[in-house]
């Protein structure tokens, strides 16, 4: 099987040489402030589950990067399944980004979430200043869905099982 994305490498693999994942860890999300993206997802019921500050060569190497140092939380679901870490980058500088991008531009675009009564989540998250992107929609008889702007542009889609 060949796998090829424009402008980007070709990959090609075969029953012989096949990479098998364990399973996704966690997102990851750089932030400006640290405080407020971590009160918006505790809002939304992901439970703290660390935090820490990083630096030293061992994250330059990794992230190619100098003089990294930043401060994370670490949040999971209350199922225990997903993971999202929250960085803020005090240094090196960030070439900044376009916290208003549309959820139509290129790469990493939200993350989403399984809640109860998606109208209550909604109303609580605008009551903090989130955003509807869209409109709440149902799809079928199996979700109503919405995308929420959060703190820095952060996109978040929720979606409740219906039935």
């Amino acid at each position: 099987m060949t796998c090829a994305v424009e402008g980007a490498a070709t990959f090609s693999s075969t029953a012989t040489e096949q990479m098998t994942i364990q399973r996704m860890d966690h997102i990851g999300i750089v932030v400006d402030d640290l405080a407020a993206a971590t009160e918006f997802f505790v809002e939304l019921g992901l439970e703290p589950q660390g935090e820490g500050t990083v630096e030293g060569g061992w994250v330059d190497r990794i992230v190619g990067l100098d003089g990294v140092r930043s401060e994370l939380v670490m949040l999971r679901t209350p199922d225990g399944h997903g993971r999202l870490e929250l960085s803020k980058f005090h240094t090196p500088p960030s070439q900044g980004g376009d916290w208003r991008a549309p959820a139509n531009t290129p790469g990493l675009r939200h993350v989403a979430f399984v809640v109860e009564d998606i109208d209550a989540v909604v109303a609580s998250l605008r009551a903090r200043g989130a955003e509807l992107v869209g409109e709440l929609e149902r799809y079928e008889d199996s979700y109503r869905l919405c995308y929420v702007r959060g703190p820095e542009g952060i996109i978040v889609e929720l979606a409740e099982e219906i039935g």
